[in-house]
Parts: structure tokens; C-alpha cells; sequence
């Protein structure tokens, strides 16, 4: 793997082809010079053998035609001498061949025994018959090559009077040319010695500004963006180090302010009352925020790359692509055993640039508290409704009997009007009720906050309702601690809770019922508990006696004068002085109703 990247360098590259371009171009030249020089000294050669020939030729023909007068021993001399004289040339073998075919003279002592004797050369033989041959061949043994030239002699007197023989060796114009080549293989390689060396030194001047970049890239890659490539020049490599140097210092601006955005939006959906989901384009999630966590009780990990229909419960009755044109929001029941829970989806559609759909974003609000105030209202309304029509339509029938005459009556006018007054006072106090309690909650009202000592404000409201039902024989009776209890209160509106509680406890007690009224310390709180000796509340019924124009027996509530407001308004004072109240009753046995005031032993009035 290493070599494959070695080789893969831009800077063995570099050099690799300044070797293989100095290498190509030396062979270049040195094939064309080579071939060339060899062209040329065998030109020369051949020139030079060509002129000592014909000088020789000439000479030879002026000895043969001389010697004609002479004694033949003395034209072997002659000729001989010629040789001596035109001939002194090493690897080189001359014979002079008169026109009987005869060896006369010999340059290679060697073969000094051919003189006299006739010869079978085929070239002699075409030369004594005047045609001359010039030609160059290769011993096929030893692969020497030679220049071979037989030509006639030719006279004025005779067309052919003899033949010169001569063969010329041309090894040792190779054997320059071997000398020659290995100089040029000698060169060519210190040429890329050369090369190589100067190749290495221009590759680093070339790949030492990449290769800082390369490493800088890999620590930018990392998020470091605090070192700089260094610039070696103003050359092109220069501006692109340069050019470089800005693109990191632009990158780390851009990744600051995108990790800057990031956290910005992190700490937005982190801190969102409203939960938040996004999907990819083909719907599956790819974020939520805690809240969504918390709404769905789901985690990210569970629902990554799930279809966000299917974590929603709405894969049941609508497709995704659904999603992508939905405008109006979706109700969304998460309801369990526990509690209820109702969410308001709201989609819209991450678009990229050019318009295409790159997934969804949906927000999440839950309504749950929305929906009960909305139901509340709803019940609210329907039960004011309720309460005042009855007693107006009552005052409406009576104000027309006596419209019609009963006024005239004097045994029906009497009644008739006293029920009138009575439903009067009866919606007098539904509508006092009514505003107390929207003030409460509006908190559009004010607390006067003393000290009161329950140990003896208890006592007094019970001795007020002692003497009010003293016609009706219910006893009332109390349990008090042997000591002073303090609490931090508005005494009016303590009042009228002792008042409310007490009045519910008057209606249901039977005749000789008893009303018993207890006060207990228990975890820094004090309980105040009233209990009556009534029919009782059924189980189904008590966790909803608190609620606002709830009645467990209607008819008989109504027919008692309640309004159904009282323990509403009860449990609003509770909670204003920060304690609670609760209920407790068993089925023909009577109802305890409790409250608990916060309590510190260490205050005293």
C-alpha cells in the first residue's frame, strides 16, 4: 500500500518525467548523432579508399604498360614498391592481378605465396572482363564487415590489361563507433544523474507548499484552523498557498458563526415550550427536541429513522406525502391510563433554492390544558346558563300569575311574591359567587395577610353557625390542640372558607346531627378537618366535589339554596394561601372535608 502510494507522488512523478525526457532526448540525439557520425566515416572511408585506388590504378598501368620492355621480376618490384608507397594502410589487403588471371604482387606478406599463381575470386574475374564491383560485406563466423573494390586496369592499347583486388577492413570504424556510444551511454547517465538530482530539487520547491497544505487540510479537517501554509514565493504555487491561507481563515469564520448559529439553535429548541421534529425528505426523523421527547415520551435514539407518520399515530388514516400539502394544523390524542394528554401539530415544508421538497419540520404544542379550559368554559357556560334560567323562569311564571290577577290575591299575592324574592337572592348569590371567583382567577383581588390564631378563630365562626341553627338541633362540637396555632392569612377569606365548608356541613346533617370540628399539626402544616354525620358522597363522586356547580344530589342542592360554587370557591382560598384540601366520605356515614394551611411553630401574634 505504501509503495502503491509512493509511486502515486506527485513528486516521483515529477521526477520520473524529467528522467524519462532528458532520458528520451538524449537517445534522440544520440541515435541521429551516432547514425549520422557513422554515415560520415563511412563515407569518408569509402572517399578515401576510392582515391587511393585510382591513384593506385594509375600507377599500375603505368608500370604494366612499362613493363612490357622490362624483365617481369622487376614489375613484381615496381608494383610492390606502389603498394609500399599508396597502400600503407593496416587491415588492408591488396592484390594485383595481371590480365591472365595471375597474381603479381601482394600487399599482406602473409600471402606471398599467392604471387604466381592464378585465382578463382569471382570479383577478379568480373573485373578482368571490365566490370569493377565496390561492395561491403560481413563475415558471417566472425561478423567483421569489409570494403571489397575490384576493378580493371585499363589501357589505351588494351581494354583491360590487369585487376586490381582490395579488401578493406571497416571494424575499426565501428569499433569508434562503440567507443563513441558508450561516451554518449556514459553522458546519457550522468545527464540523469543530473536530472534525477535537479528534478528532485525543483519536485520539493513544487510539492513542499502542497504538502503543507495537504497537512493543513487534514488539521482543518480536524477543526484547528490557528496555523497558516507559508508562502515561498509570489509564483503561482505562491498565490495558491496565499489563496489558500484565506480560504482557512474564511472557513473558520464561516464554522464559527455556523457553530455560533448551531448553539444559538440548539438553545432555542432546547428551551422551547413547543416540541420540535424534522424529517428528511423521504419523512423519517432525523431531530427532536427534549420537549418532544417529553411530549411523545419518546427518545431520539428510539425514533431515528423512523417515518414520522407512524411515530405521530397518523400512518393509520394519512400518507406522508399528505403531510407535505398539509396547511391546517392536527389535533393529535396521546391519552393513557395515566393522564390525558392532547397535542397541536403544525407542518411545514423545508425547501431547498431551486424549490425541491428536503423534508419537514413539524412543531408541537400541547393543548391539553387548552382543551380543559376550553371544556371547562364550554360546561361553564351550559351551568350559569342552567342556574339562572331556572330561577328566572320561575320569576317569569310567578311576576305573570300575578300579572294576571293573582296580585289581587291576598292569600296567593303573599307567596308569590315571597318566592320571587327568594330566586332573587338565590341569583344574587350565584352572580356574587360568579365574580368572586373570576376575580380569583384573574388573581384581580387583594389579600390582607395577618397572623390568626386557628385555636381561637375556629371557635367563633363555629359558635356564629351554633346560634344560626340552634332551631334545627344539630350540635357542633370541637377538638382544639392545648396551645396556639398560628397561621399567615387573610382572615375574611378564611371566613367565608369556614363559612362555605360549614354551610355544606349544615345542609346534609340530619336532625341531632352532629358537626365536629378538629385541628391537628402534622410536617409544618396545621389540618383543619369538618365532618358531619350526613348521607355521605358517593366514591365515583368525590374526586370531582371541588369542581365548579358540581352537585352530588342536584334536586336537593337546589332545593337548599346552593349554588354549587361554594367548595370551588373553598378550594380557591385554599390554594391562595398556599395550602391544599381534600375529601374523605364513606356511604351513609357522613363526608370529612380537610384543609391544610402551611404552619411555623416559631411564629406567635
Amino acid at each position: 500500500m505504501n509503495n502503491i502510494r509512493f509511486y502515486k507522488s506527485i513528486h516521483v512523478k515529477i521526477v520520473i518525467i524529467y528522467v524519462l525526457l532528458i532520458l528520451i532526448a538524449m537517445q534522440v540525439i544520440g541515435v541521429y548523432f551516432t547514425r549520422q557520425l557513422q554515415d560520415n566515416l563511412v563515407n569518408n572511408f569509402v572517399e578515401t579508399l576510392n582515391e587511393r585506388t585510382s591513384l593506385f590504378l594509375y600507377s599500375v598501368e603505368q608500370e604494366m604498360i612499362r613493363d612490357e620492355e622490362e624483365a617481369e621480376r622487376s614489375l613484381t618490384v615496381r608494383v610492390n614498391d606502389l603498394l609500399k608507397d599508396l597502400f600503407n594502410v593496416e587491415n588492408t589487403n591488396v592484390q594485383v592481378i595481371d590480365k591472365n588471371n595471375t597474381v603479381i604482387s601482394v600487399s599482406n606478406p602473409a600471402q606471398s605465396h599467392l604471387i604466381g599463381q592464378r585465382t578463382t575470386n569471382v570479383y577478379v574475374k568480373r573485373a578482368l572482363f571490365g566490370t569493377g564491383d565496390s561492395v561491403n560485406v560481413r563475415n558471417p563466423q566472425t561478423g567483421d564487415r569489409t570494403r571489397i573494390v575490384a576493378l580493371p586496369i585499363p589501357s589505351s592499347t588494351d581494354p583491360v590489361i590487369g585487376a586490381v583486388y582490395i579488401e578493406a577492413s571497416m571494424e575499426e570504424i565501428y569499433d569508434q563507433m562503440k567507443e563513441i556510444n558508450q561516451i554518449l551511454m556514459s553522458g546519457t547517465i550522468m545527464a540523469l544523474v543530473l536530472t534525477a538530482v535537479l528534478g528532485i530539487f525543483l519536485s520539493q520547491t513544487i510539492t513542499r507548499p502542497i504538502a503543507e497544505m495537504k497537512k493543513q487540510a487534514i488539521i482543518m479537517g480536524k477543526g484547528d484552523y490557528s496555523q497558516s501554509v507559508k508562502v515561498y514565493g509570489n509564483d503561482e504555487i505562491g498565490q495558491l498557498a496565499s489563496a489558500f491561507n484565506d480560504l482557512s481563515n474564511n472557513l473558520h469564520e464561516a464554522r464559527s458563526t455556523t457553530e455560533s448559529e448551531k448553539r444559538k439553535l440548539s438553545s432555542v429548541l432546547t428551551h422551547m415550550t413547543d416540541g420540535v421534529m424534522a424529517t428528511d425528505k423521504t419523512g423519517n426523523i432525523i431531530l427532536m427536541n427534549k420537549r418532544a421527547e417529553e411530549m411523545l415520551d419518546k427518545k431520539q435514539e428510539e425514533v431515528q429513522g423512523t417515518e414520522i407518520t407512524k411515530v405521530l399515530n397518523l400512518d393509520k388514516f394519512m400518507k406522508l406525502e399528505d403531510l407535505f400539502q398539509f396547511v391546517d394544523p392536527i389535533l393529535l390524542d396521546f391519552d393513557n391510563h395515566d393522564q390525558e394528554t392532547i397535542l397541536e401539530a403544525h407542518f411545514s415544508v423545508i425547501e431547498k433554492e431551486g424549490g425541491s421538497q428536503n423534508g419537514l419540520i413539524a412543531v408541537l404544542h400541547d393543548v391539553t390544558e387548552q382543551e380543559r379550559i376550553e371544556e371547562e368554559r364550554r360546561e361553564f357556560v351550559a351551568n350559569v346558563s342552567h342556574e339562572l334560567r331556572t330561577p328566572l323562569t320561575s320569576m317569569k311564571s310567578y311576576l305573570e300569575a300575578l300579572a294576571d290577577g293573582a296580585v289581587q290575591d291576598a292569600e296567593l299575592a303573599p307567596r308569590f311574591i315571597d318566592v320571587t324574592q327568594k330566586e332573587t337572592e338565590r341569583m344574587i348569590r350565584l352572580v356574587n359567587d360568579l365574580l368572586q371567583l373570576s376575580k380569583m382567577d384573574s388573581k384581580d383581588y387583594n389579600m390582607n395577610f395577618s397572623f390568626i390564631d386557628l385555636t381561637k378563630f375556629v371557635p367563633q365562626i363555629m359558635e356564629r353557625f351554633e346560634m344560626l341553627t340552634k332551631n334545627e338541633s344539630i350540635h357542633f362540637q370541637h377538638k382544639l390542640p392545648n396551645k396556639e396555632m398560628y397561621i399567615y392569612g387573610d382572615r375574611d377569606k378564611l371566613t367565608q372558607l369556614m363559612d362555605n365548608i360549614l354551610s355544606n356541613a349544615v345542609k346534609y346533617s340530619p336532625q341531632g346531627g352532629t358537626i365536629t370540628c378538629s385541628i391537628k399539626e402534622e410536617k409544618e402544616r396545621v389540618i383543619v378537618s369538618i365532618k358531619d354525620e350526613g348521607v355521605g358522597i358517593p366514591k365515583e363522586n368525590i374526586p370531582h366535589i371541588f369542581d365548579r356547580f358540581y352537585r352530588v344530589d342536584k334536586a336537593r342542592s337546589r332545593n337548599l339554596g346552593g349554588t354549587g360554587l361554594g367548595l370551588a370557591i373553598a378550594k380557591e382560598i385554599v390554594l391562595a394561601h398556599g395550602g391544599s384540601v381534600w375529601v374523605s366520605s364513606d356511604w351513609g356515614k357522613g363526608t370529612v372535608i380537610s384543609f391544610a394551611l402551611p404552619y411555623d411553630e416559631a411564629v406567635k401574634e
